[in-house]
């Protein structure tokens, strides 16, 4: 089944099949007649390597393509303890690509998605890449949170956290795996902190909602706090009940 969806194109190639943007297409191709394109990436000199369930890699694709992230889609939630990439198809590959684009219709910011790409592992398995754009001078909430002193600066990206969460419940949106990890922070370092901006990652298991749904609103905000408390108690981070408190009040205050 072939689908189309405004601004993407076909991805085809030996072994591969997915969607890219019709500008980076060709591009794309091109690596995966020799290649995978998280192996190209993992072999780029330039490459920067991120945190992942494996090694995510930040590269710059030619021919004007931008400065993209790719991964490795792999196995989370219960089965994440195999460590494994095979998947049964369809792979989560058209669903993060399909989310992304109703959450950014919604207003809700995320990364946008460059391309996703299927290979076949055998007669059944399949594995998966995912390339997003790279969001500049993005911080995740954790380590925002782990390096700055109570002042302006933490009160600005907590502040971000609960507007990024309200836009989520507001969408409908729930994400299971909400965590302080896959909240990511750009602006804090140019332009003033009032253009700091909180974007949501690894939106594959977001599900939708009725838009405004208060039970969506509760799962978020709880999940986000049990990150939260996880965080203190298992790597110290430097937070207190009346900051996790008032993150909770501020998220439900503008979610209505």
């Amino acid at each position: 089944m072939r689908i189309r969806l405004p601004g993407y194109a076909q991805l085809s190639a030996p072994n591969a099949r997915g969607l890219a943007l019709e500008s980076c297409r060709a591009v794309l191709e091109d690596i995966l007649a020799k290649e995978t394109i998280y192996d190209f990436a993992s072999r780029q000199e330039s490459a920067r390597q991120l945190e992942g369930r494996a090694p995510v890699y930040a590269i710059l694709l030619p021919d004007g393509c931008g400065a993209v992230v790719v991964r490795r889609s792999m196995r989370g939630g219960a089965l994440a303890r195999l460590n494994s990439d095979l998947f049964l198809p369809p792979t989560r590959g058209l669903r993060e690509l399909i989310t992304s684009l109703r959450l950014r219709l919604a207003g809700v910011p995320t990364p946008e998605v460059v391309a996703f790409v299927v290979y076949r592992a055998g007669l059944v398995l399949r594995r998966s890449d995912v390339v997003t754009l790279e969001l500049a001078g993005g911080t995740d909430l954790a380590s925002l949170l782990g390096e700055a002193q109570p002042g302006e600066r933490r009160a600005r990206a907590l502040e971000d956290a609960a507007e990024l969460v309200a836009a989520l419940s507001r969408a409908g949106a729930h994400h299971p795996d909400l965590n302080l990890k896959n909240i990511l922070v750009t602006g804090m370092d140019a332009g003033g902190l009032e253009a700091s901006c909180a974007h949501i990652l690894d939106v594959d298991r977001i599900r939708f909602h009725f838009p405004g749904d208060p039970m969506v609103l509760q799962a978020n905000v709880d999940r986000l706090e049990r990150s939260i408390r996880k965080w203190r108690e298992r790597r110290g981070l430097a937070i207190d009940d009346a900051e996790i408190e008032a993150l909770r009040a501020r998220t439900m205050d503008l979610a209505t």
